[in-house]
């Protein structure tokens, strides 16, 4: 019986040295992975640091950058902004009777979309429907197409925005930046599209510069009968005290409660942040061995090097343009195709488009300028391939940094990994207030959306 007991003890402490070997084997290895990643992530820092690409937390509003001259931050501006953003009530200078009070800021960047449409092209004034994630946005009944407030070109993400200094796709808006220089098209015509961005001569940083030129281009009003009307005016006088009360409830000011809400959208809950805080089991094997794809052999890191893991740089990748796909209002013609050139006007700048954030990007799936990606697999695929899809982009005019990268199946899968999961915030509804002070639906307030989303 003796001999029986010591044979199942040595069995059973085999066993557990085999499993704690494994075990060591297992930590060794994730080390390894995690420290491979430190290194490459090190080395795609432009201060050789991971803290270059911690965001900070979105209440801390001394680290995130600002206006502090023209707007700056505070909790009872943001707090505003918050409000305003998703408030269908300030949308009544729509096209038609019909679509007053309709839409809002949220409309084209919904919190579950990743702050972007939740379908292919963002519609505001004459559109109609959400749906489960604002995919079924379309039009509304007694609007003509040409009516419609539409975005021809994919609106991009607002996340991660405080860190873009010179903002849309082909970074017009915003006085310095690359924009220093530009001065002499700021309102001209170039042949093709007439620039009218006299707001840049205010200089107001690139966010603040977009929103008060946002707030005419979609049709929202602002004055003291308003803010009355809906609940704002005691938060505009706290948010606005340096205005007088002549101009505290304008355009104006909504405009800058927007913008400072707006610096406050940050992906901070991803699980990449969370690793770069220490939390080496924020990310699985696969994530990090993607993630050291992204900053190494996929070159990634080249263009998507800035704490938003965007940058200021503009490159023609040759995708296809918003109206090669069934949309509304889109033409060959518009500028908005020529990238940073239908700005500047230069022919070195055609088809360059900016390098944007990549935090989110699985919230929906439409990527680049005109939505011609419906997938991050077809995305790496095709950044792997590097062959253009628009032949309206002359070969002359591609990206240098477009080049075949030669990845294995395994490795494309696991960047698709790093970019779905490591840099997917999932609580961005943190962002949404629970109810309006007008006691509105949001962020749409026609028939039909009201409907989908169970406001009545």
């Amino acid at each position: 019986m003796m001999r029986t007991f010591a044979k199942h003890l040595i069995l059973s402490l085999i066993v557990v040295m085999a499993f704690m070997s494994c075990s060591q084997d297992t930590l060794d290895a994730n080390t390894e992975q995690d420290n491979m990643l430190k290194q490459a992530v090190r080395a795609s820092s432009p201060n050789g640091q991971l803290e270059h690409f911690i965001l900070p937390n979105e209440s801390d509003l001394d680290q995130i950058p600002q206006d502090k001259v023209l707007n700056p931050l505070t909790q009872a501006k943001v707090d505003l902004g918050k409000f305003l953003f998703f408030e269908t009530g300030i949308a009544l200078d729509a096209f038609n009777p019909q679509g007053m009070g309709t839409y809002s800021c949220a409309s084209c960047h919904i919190p579950s979309a990743g702050f972007r449409p939740g379908t292919f092209q963002g519609i505001a004034d004459g559109g109609a429907g959400f749906g489960v994630n604002g995919e079924d946005r379309g039009i509304m009944s007694g609007y003509e197409e040409d009516d419609m407030d539409t975005q021809d070109a994919r609106a991009l993400s607002l996340l991660n925005v405080a860190y873009v200094e010179n903002t849309f796709w082909n970074g017009q808006f915003g006085a310095g930046g690359v924009n220093i220089g530009t001065e002499d098209v700021w309102t001209h015509d170039n042949g093709s599209h007439v620039n009218e961005l006299t707001v840049n001569g205010q200089h107001y940083q690139a966010i603040e510069a977009q929103n008060i030129e946002g707030v005419e281009t979609h049709r929202m009003l602002m004055n003291k009968k308003i803010a009355d009307s809906l609940g704002f005016t005691t938060m505009f006088d706290a948010s606005f005290p340096e205005f007088d009360i002549e101009e505290r409830y304008s355009k104006l000011t909504l405009s800058l409660a927007l913008s400072a809400y707006i610096r406050t959208l940050l992906s901070n809950q991803a699980p990449f942040q969370s690793w770069l805080k220490g939390n080496y089991s924020a990310l699985s094997s696969a994530e990090k061995q993607g993630g050291m794809l992204f900053f190494g052999k996929a070159n990634c890191s080249t263009c998507h090097y800035n704490k938003n893991l965007g940058s200021k740089e503009f490159h023609a990748l040759g995708v296809n343009d918003m109206y090669h796909r069934p949309s509304f209002s889109s033409s060959k013609e518009d500028f908005r195709n020529q990238g940073r050139g239908g700005f500047t006007g230069k022919e070195e700048d055609m088809f360059k488009f900016k390098v944007p954030q990549l935090y989110n990007m699985s919230d929906t799936p439409f990527y680049f300028h005109g939505s011609s990606i419906e997938s991050l697999t077809d995305l790496v695929e095709y950044k792997n391939d590097a062959v253009k899809e628009n032949e309206n982009v002359p070969d002359g005019q591609m990206s240098e940094k477009f080049k075949s990268l030669n990845l294995t199946v395994e490795e494309k899968n696991n960047l698709v990994q790093f970019l779905e999961k490591s840099l997917y915030d999932p609580n961005l509804t943190r962002y949404q207030p629970e109810n309006l002070m007008s006691g509105g639906c949001f962020p749409n307030a026609d028939p039909q959306s009201m409907q989908d989303l169970g406001c009545r």
